[in-house]
């Protein structure tokens, strides 16, 4: 699965060098082992993925937000809307994009 992640993330434009991209394969993750996580970004699953990388759950959201950006400005935006299952018209939200990548992994 995490192989799945990597790639999806390489293709979306997302590169290894942003710690955003650590955090993002391991979120996604624990929400393929939970579903639950999605309902809890911010309070459960920020601060679990914090614990794994020894840092704080504002570093994670803050990295997330960063690789979210890369993605939208810089990256394959066009295949981040092609995923989308709904109209895309502004940045995601990081928990709006967990949400995204997660469902398109799940199919």
């Amino acid at each position: 699965m995490i192989n799945h992640v990597q790639h999806l993330l390489l293709s979306l434009g997302i590169q290894s060098t942003y710690l955003g991209y650590h955090y993002l394969c391991y979120a996604l993750s624990l929400c393929m082992e939970n579903e639950d996580y999605l309902i809890s970004v911010y309070k459960t699953l920020y601060v679990d993925v914090a614990a794994h990388f020894k840092t704080t759950r504002y570093n994670v959201e803050h990295c997330i937000r960063t690789a979210v950006s890369r993605c939208w400005y810089n990256g394959n935006r066009d295949l981040l809307i092609q995923i989308t299952k709904y109209p895309l018209n502004c940045k995601p939200t990081n928990s709006e994009f967990i949400d995204i990548l997660y469902h398109h992994l799940k199919n």
